[in-house]
């Protein structure tokens, strides 16, 4: 008998990327999956494109002060969980897989007691869905050490297999020629993620006549972004302005190192391809990306600088001279490559299988 997998999560790619990967392995494991999602996220897009059901619910969110919102979201919330227990009865999964979020939060409230629930948390600090998932089960999944949820098992962060399994000296040439790139310079990778990052584009292309004397490449994924930022592809050292590369297999490929924000989804793809970073945490919230950051750092296969700190002097006095110094940099993507798990689509996709199989509710 086919099993049927109900999995929980959208809105931004930190939810959406691990839902995909560890759907593909559950799809080749011959289990039947259904995706749950708000009509506001990325999943509306990405989920079809993938192959998979979308299923629907009205979004929950929580607004972080209070107000008129705020005393909205006990209907809102209601609405929401009646809507994710009518898709439960029509689909009747085996098991539900939350992947955090605002569609995890009616997931879990209509799986309980109906269906085995498996908690996957993307960051080292759990959100306010999973702290209530962790409830309801003892199937909780966690992708950095030291997050605190009740039975959290450390299995990584389930990425695309295009990344965990990626060959980066393998792919280098065809990846600088893909991208317009000089075959042997050194080359400093750039990217604040899809909506971009002011910050590091101001201050990587402030830096970008340092950049160049020390003949020193960039590759700038720039995201949506307003400020003027150099693109020369002709010359010594080319600066190569990309607003969005969906072969960031390529890109890593290419790269010495990187300069980026510290999401869970980034920080995991960086280190398990073994590529040096100066990780920059986005300044806002609750302090996650710098503490996703930690592991990799303290094992020597990153830098992290504050956001107020990253500046064109700082590339120009920390990054210029490490792109020069080949042996740190092969001691940094030996450390980065080891401290975190590459392979937690299978772990998590078994985790849900044996939650399904499972004869009782946890």
């Amino acid at each position: 008998m086919t099993l049927k997998v109900l999995l929980a999560g959208g809105g931004t790619a930190g939810h959406t990327s691990p839902l995909l990967a560890t759907a593909e392995v559950l799809r080749e494991s011959g289990a039947e999956v259904t995706c749950l999602g708000t009509p506001r996220g990325l999943e509306v897009t990405l989920i079809p494109q993938a192959g998979y059901p979308l299923e629907l619910v009205p979004p929950v969110p929580l607004p972080r002060k209070p107000g008129a919102d705020l005393a909205k979201v006990p209907v809102r919330l209601r609405r929401s969980v009646a809507a994710a227990r009518e898709i439960i009865e029509r689909v009747q999964p085996d098991v539900v897989c939350g992947f955090g979020g605002y569609v995890s939060v009616p997931a879990y409230l209509a799986a309980r007691k109906r269906v085995p629930i498996v908690v996957h948390e993307g960051n080292a600090r759990p959100g306010i869905a999973n702290k209530l998932g962790a409830r309801f089960t003892t199937h909780v999944a966690t992708s950095f050490p030291d997050t605190h949820l009740p039975h959290a098992r450390l299995i990584g962060l389930p990425i695309r297999r295009l990344i965990s399994q990626l060959d980066r000296a393998a792919l280098r040439a065809e990846a600088r020629e893909f991208f317009g790139l000089d075959p042997d310079r050194p080359t400093l990778l750039v990217t604040g993620g899809s909506q971009g990052a002011r910050r590091i584009n101001l201050a990587v292309s402030g830096a970008a006549r340092e950049l160049a004397a020390a003949g020193i490449q960039v590759l700038h994924v720039a995201g949506r972004v307003e400020e003027a930022l150099p693109d020369r592809r002709d010359g010594d050292a080319p600066y190569v302005v990309e607003g969005f590369v969906d072969r960031m297999d390529l890109a890593y490929a290419a790269a010495d190192f990187i300069v980026c924000r510290a999401g869970a989804n980034t920080v995991t793809e960086v280190a398990v391809t073994g590529l040096p970073a100066a990780f920059v945490p986005l300044p806002i919230g609750n302090g996650e990306q710098a503490v996703n950051a930690h592991p990799v750092v303290q094992a020597g296969g990153a830098l992290l600088i504050d956001d107020e700190a990253f500046t064109s002097r700082w590339v120009e006095q920390v990054v210029v001279p490490l792109l020069s110094d080949h042996d740190r940099l092969a001691t940094m993507s030996d450390a980065a490559q080891h401290e975190l798990p590459r392979d937690a689509d299978r772990r998590l996709a078994e985790m849900v299988l044996a939650a399904g199989s499972s004869a009782g509710i946890p």
